[in-house]
């Protein structure tokens, strides 16, 4: 996996930090409310993530600093957990993005083992998707 960038290594070091799943999920919830805002144009269908239970939206372009993701989600924690993931997919190039493991990035971050197995699911739909948009951009 490619090394993080100085803003995942930010988040990993907060949630790391966190004394327990509690003040985690209280994190996840700010990170969540830092999301960057999708116009109501972008909450189409293109947009829409299969895969998740909630409705989750995600946008990919290309900037000189690599890929670059936005998103959201109607489920409060499950924007909380596409934040951290965009923090830790922002600015990868598409090899770095094709080997970047989600469970893993949640497992240094402390959330695995409370993730419910839809929700897992979700994001690794997520990472799917982020792949694809990464070949067509």
């Amino acid at each position: 996996m490619s090394a993080p960038t100085e803003a995942a290594a930010e988040t990993l070091q907060a949630f790391q930090q966190a004394g327990g799943w509690e003040q985690r999920a209280r994190l996840l919830m700010l990170w969540g409310d830092r999301l960057e805002p999708l116009a109501d144009s972008e909450r189409n269908d293109a947009n829409l993530v299969s895969g998740c239970e909630s409705k989750l939206w995600l946008v990919g372009e290309r900037h000189d600093t690599g890929l670059h993701f936005r998103g959201t989600s109607e489920a409060r924690l499950l924007r909380g957990l596409l934040a951290v993931l965009l923090v830790r997919a922002n600015g990868l190039e598409g090899q770095s993005l094709q080997q970047l493991d989600v469970t893993e990035w949640f497992t240094q971050l402390g959330l695995s083992r409370h993730l419910s197995p839809s929700r897992s699911n979700g994001m690794n739909a997520v990472l799917q998707r982020m792949r694809e948009l990464a070949s067509t951009s």
